[in-house]
Order: structure tokens, then C-alpha cells, then sequence
């Protein structure tokens, strides 16, 4: 059954096409002018229009423009006297599903209307497909990715186009403050992003199931939000902000995104988990030389291309075997773990700290010329030199460190060589005084064979 709306002038006609169609079981609402019939449209809802051709104060076309501009997914079937072929050329070049030439058979008019509405629903049902297959498609994007950053934008992507959103805010659950941080947004102003961090952080506390917030200082009238949630822990929440009333499938869509999102956030801390276990060392928990070697190479390629410098320091503890020799390797180990924490908190947080193996680090300092890596080098030198290791345990060890340093692009421009500079720097101190700095130079003195030929494995 559908419901369908006739126009023609001719009495004779709206009372045989009407009667057929209402007796075929559909409902039929007749009128006889182009104002009767738009008026009809705005005051109901149809499946189908019939409409003649020439019609009094205007003609059929009119109404197949009106309805293809207000009502898309309203059929349209044009009947007309006219037998000629240009004027059912342009009817269909307009969009009318069906182009019947008076005198019209019922079967033949029940026969167009059946076509017209089933190519209409296979359509919507190819819409429908379309839309299921790129949300699936987003929701796999989502799921897959083990990149935090791409990770947020591909779920605030698609939460703003598939769910209509106007604005949207990923927050993410921070375990070291018991509460949410920013994971990504789309659409917020940055003071407003960073202002609303904190409001959400206290409304969604335990908030496990979708919630409608009010009283938010935003620009949106409708703010929803949706948990990310994995067995009995929120990972985090998603918050939209709508202009007006979400459409019909928002509340599945949404969902559907945010199941591939928790999951994806899953994947992401197992991911980190296992990372560590491959780029940290197990004894220090600084990074290791697999880690190590990962960095240089990033940092040489973009160092190449921005010509921003940076410089590696390579470091090891003096007479560290003594240690071991007389305190026994569980002290010594201890010594390697308090020399890392040392180390650490000699330099900045952008700063990579690795063990290399043995008693030996490699610090790569970001953004820092041979000048700067000098000082850095000294006070990390001082600093050993000062510290008391173990002193807790009461044993109050004194230990000093070679340090060589080595700079790109002023030393070397590729990750091996500045390596060994900053190796042959190093071994020079280790040669001499000891508890000294040098700076590396091409006539420097190599390595011993045995440390180019059997470089420390990676750690961890």
C-alpha cells in the first residue's frame, strides 16, 4: 500500500485513476491544480505523485521540479495526451520514474507505479548498503590502528561525518590521575577544547552508559556522550556536539564507533606493552639499543631535511669492574640502575637516555649543537662524580664517567659515524685521565677491534 497523490484537471480522469488505485489498496488524495497539489505535498506525506502534464496555472513539470527539490525519495509518474517524444524526453531528462501517454490502462498505470516504487526501494536499500559498508569500513580503520595520534583522528573523523556531528571530543582515561585527558577533537576553538577538559573529567566520573549533558558553557544545544568501555574499565569517552536533534540511527552509529574505538584502545595499551618489552632494557628501564639505533635513524632523517641539530654523548662508568670485583654483581647492578636514574636527571624529557650495554649509555640530545652537548656533557661528568651511590644501603660508592660527544651535522651526517665518533671520543678519556669530556674529531684514535666487532646486543 502507498500512499499517492493525483493531479489532473479532468474530473473523469481523478475519479477512474482514483478509483483503481484506492481499489488496488493504496490511498489516494486527488486534486485538480498546481497550487492544490503543492499544498496536498506540504500537508502530508506521499509515496507518489500522478500528475498530468497540462494542468491549469501551470503544467505537470512544474510539480516533478517541485518534488525532486523538496521531497527526494517521492516517485514521480507523468500521464499526458501529448504523444510526442520531446516532451517525454524532458519529463524523464527531469526525473520522472514513468511517462504514460492518455489513454491510460490501469494495469498499465498500477504496473508503473509498482516499478517506480520498487526502483525507489532498492535505491533507499543501496543507500542503506552504502552507509553499512562505510561504517563498517570506518569502524575497521578504528579498530586496526596502533598509532595514538592517527587513532584519534580517524575516530573523531568518523564520529563527525557518520554521526552528524557538529563539533566532537575524544577523551581518554589517564591512570596516573585517576580521571580523563584529551585525546582528540574536531571542530572546538583550542581555549574552548582545553576549558572543557576538566567540566567533562567531573561529569562523566563512572559514567558507564550514554549521557545527555546540560548546563555546558558551549555553542551547541545538544551535548551526548558515549563510554569506551572494555569488561568493566571506561578507556574513555566520546562527546558530540549537535546544532540540533540527532538523526534516527545516531544512537547505533555512534555505538557501533565507539566499540571499535575501546577496542582499538585496548590493542593500543597491549601494543605499548609489548613495545616496551622490546625497546626497554629489563635492568635499567632506560631504552635499549634497539630503541637506540630506531630513534638515530628518525632523527638523521629529519635532521637532514631541517637541518636541525643534535648531538649523541657517549658515556662509561670508570672502573666499574672494581664494583663487581668487590662488592659483588647484585651491587654492581644496583650502581647501573642508580647511574641511569642519574643520568635522567641530567637532561630534558625530549632527550632519549639508552643503555647500550655493560656499563655503557648513549644520550641523544634533541635540537643541541656540539656547544650545547659540552655542557650538558660536563654536567652530567660533575654530577657522577659528586653522587654517592648507594648511600642508602650504606655503602656510599664514588664513581666517575667518560664522556665523548659527537654532533650533527658538524661531526658526521649519518647515524654509524657519529657513533663511533662519539665511541673513539669516549675510549680516548678511557685512554687518559678518565673522569674527563672530550669532543670528537676525525684523527681520533679507533676503538679497540673487539668493541667494532662485537657491538653490545640490544638489551631487553
Amino acid at each position: 500500500m502507498a500512499r499517492l497523490l493525483l493531479v489532473d484537471d479532468e474530473k473523469i480522469a481523478r475519479n477512474l485513476y482514483g478509483d483503481y488505485l484506492t481499489a488496488a489498496g493504496h490511498i489516494v488524495t486527488a486534486v485538480a491544480t498546481v497550487a492544490d497539489a503543492k499544498a496536498a505535498l506540504a500537508a502530508g506525506r506521499f509515496d507518489a505523485v500522478v500528475t498530468d502534464l497540462i494542468l491549469p496555472g501551470g503544467d505537470g513539470m512544474e510539480i516533478l521540479r517541485h518534488v525532486r527539490e523538496r521531497y527526494p525519495g517521492v516517485e514521480v509518474v507523468v500521464i499526458t495526451g501529448l504523444d510526442k517524444v520531446a516532451p517525454a524526453v524532458r519529463a524523464i531528462k527531469s526525473g520522472a520514474a514513468e511517462y504514460l501517454v492518455k489513454p491510460v490502462a490501469p494495469e498499465a498505470l498500477q504496473h508503473a507505479l509498482r516499478r517506480a516504487l520498487t526502483t525507489r526501494d532498492l535505491m533507499r536499500e543501496n543507500a542503506s548498503l552504502r552507509q553499512h559498508v562505510a561504517l563498517l569500513e570506518a569502524g575497521q580503520r578504528i579498530a586496526t590502528t596502533l598509532d595514538r595520534e592517527r587513532l584519534a583522528a580517524a575516530t573523531a573523523d568518523a564520529l563527525e561525518s557518520m554521526a552528524n556531528a557538529s563539533a566532537v571530543m575524544l577523551l581518554e582515561r589517564d591512570p596516573s590521575a585517576s580521571g580523563f585527558r584529551a585525546h582528540g577533537m574536531r571542530g572546538l576553538p583550542e581555549d574552548l577544547y582545553e576549558a572543557l577538559v576538566p567540566q567533562l573529567t567531573e561529569r562523566l566520573a563512572g559514567a558507564r552508559t550514554p549521557q545527555s549533558l546540560d548546563g555546558l558553557q558551549v555553542p551547541w544545544p545538544r551535548t551526548l556522550t558515549f563510554p569506551a568501555v572494555d569488561g568493566d574499565t571506561v578507556l574513555g569517552h566520546a562527546v558530540l556536539f549537535h546544532d540540533s536533534a540527532p538523526p534516527e540511527h545516531h544512537p547505533e552509529t555512534v555505538s557501533f564507533l565507539v566499540r571499535n574505538w575501546a577496542l582499538a584502545l585496548r590493542n593500543l595499551g597491549r601494543f605499548a606493552a609489548v613495545e616496551d618489552l622490546a625497546y626497554v632494557d629489563d635492568l635499567t628501564r632506560l631504552f635499549n639499543t634497539r630503541y637506540l639505533h630506531l630513534v638515530l635513524d628518525r632523527e638523521v632523517n629529519e635532521a637532514l631535511q631541517t637541518q636541525r641539530p643534535f648531538s649523541l654523548l657517549f658515556l662509561d662508568l670508570d672502573r666499574f669492574k672494581a664494583i663487581n670485583d668487590t662488592h659483588g654483581h647484585l651491587v654492581g647492578s644496583r650502581v647501573l640502575v642508580e647511574a641511569a636514574r642519574v643520568l635522567k636527571g641530567c637532561v630534558r624529557d625530549p632527550d632519549v637516555v639508552a643503555r647500550f650495554g655493560g656499563d655503557e649509555y648513549v644520550v641523544l640530545l634533541r635540537g643541541t649543537d656540539s656547544g650545547g652537548a659540552l655542557k650538558v656533557a660536563e654536567r652530567i661528568r660533575r654530577t657522577m662524580e659528586t653522587h654517592q651511590f648507594l648511600g642508602r644501603e650504606g655503602l656510599a660508592l664514588k664513581l666517575t664517567t667518560c664522556i665523548g660527544v659527537a654532533s650533527f651535522p658538524e661531526h658526521a651526517q649519518d647515524k654509524d659515524h657519529l657513533l663511533d665518533l662519539s665511541d673513539r671520543a669516549m675510549y680516548r678519556g678511557k685512554r687518559g685521565t678518565r673522569n674527563v669530556v672530550y669532543m670528537a674529531a676525525q684523527d681520533l684514535e679507533a676503538t679497540p677491534a673487539e668493541r667494532r666487532q662485537n657491538p653490545p646486543p640490544p638489551q631487553g
